[in-house]
């Protein structure tokens, strides 16, 4: 089994006031709402060359240790499937999370913005 880490959590957004600023006087989670999306993505983009890094690590270890020449090879090809199969895992995961936002035709973010109030409300 492929070791996995659970999606960030979601934080529930705090009552807004009707300026649409939150009550602690800043603007809704906008801003911190795009950092944490753009975490997610960097983790799928940065998965697939880590894990077929670690596989040609491991088998370039064995190599050494068996005078061998194949299991490097290998090893890479084995870390690439692992982190390909992850990286597929985590995007469909984060395509189905209502947390990240859709852009309108024009590129704008058309989803919820942190202006809306709590992200669990039917729409």
């Amino acid at each position: 089994m492929v070791a996995y880490h659970n999606p960030i959590p979601e934080r529930k957004r705090r009552a807004k006031d009707s300026a649409g600023e939150s009550a602690s006087g800043g603007v809704g989670g906008g801003m911190m709402n795009a950092w944490v999306q753009a975490e997610k993505l960097m983790q799928i983009a940065i998965m697939l060359p880590c894990a077929g890094f670690i596989g040609w690590l491991a088998g370039y270890g064995l190599d050494r240790w068996l005078h061998q020449t194949w299991i490097g090879m290998a090893g890479a090809v084995f870390g690439i499937v692992a982190g390909l199969v992850g990286a597929v895992r985590m995007a469909t995961i984060y395509a189905n999370d209502p947390g990240m936002n859709k852009l309108d035709e024009n590129g704008n973010d058309a989803g919820n913005s942190g202006k809306d109030g709590d992200s669990d409300k039917a729409r």
